[in-house]
């Protein structure tokens, strides 16, 4: 079945995906583990590319990870991840993490990032995707902003490529 030419940004967006911190997830400063959190983010910016392409899919890049603030004991994880653009075989998916203290409901922004996926035909070679229409101010300044950062990682491969042994 063909994949329609273009689809909306909330179609395919996961708005607070929610994950209970226990003493299994944290690391020996007593904060989570940002390894898990990176691997969570990884699995469900997965979700959004596959929502969105109506196929297979794998991560090409991950961009800007920032962890803003350390997530603790007894909080619960709030992931909210969506398309942010597309292009040919490639898609960005923009995650944002909360941590919501479970008691007081005090909610602090935690991590920020970016995924690049290739959407795969049967034979796993890259097939086009549909268009992202983004639908709110807010979708519309993430589209604006996902062609700056994909111009930065076609001119760092460029500049990388040219330099011998890179």
């Amino acid at each position: 079945m063909p994949s329609p030419k273009s689809r909306p940004v909330s179609a395919s967006a996961i708005d607070q995906h929610v994950y209970k911190v226990f003493p299994n997830d944290m690391n020996s400063h007593n904060t989570v583990f940002g390894g898990m959190i990176m691997a969570k983010c990884d699995r469900l910016a997965l979700v959004v590319a596959e929502r969105h392409s109506a196929h297979v899919c794998v991560t090409a890049a991950v961009d800007s990870i920032h962890f803003r603030a350390p997530a603790k004991g007894n909080d619960t994880l709030l992931f909210s991840l969506s398309l942010n653009r597309s292009w040919g075989s490639s898609m960005e998916i923009g995650a944002r993490v909360e941590a919501e203290n479970s008691y007081t409901g005090e909610v602090r922004h935690i991590l920020s990032a970016f995924f690049t996926f290739v959407a795969l035909d049967e034979e796993d070679k890259p097939v086009d995707v549909p268009e992202a229409i983004p639908e709110t101010d807010e979708q519309k300044r993430r589209f604006e902003n996902a062609e700056i950062r994909r111009e930065g990682r076609l001119q760092t491969r460029e500049k990388l490529s040219s330099r011998t042994g890179q």
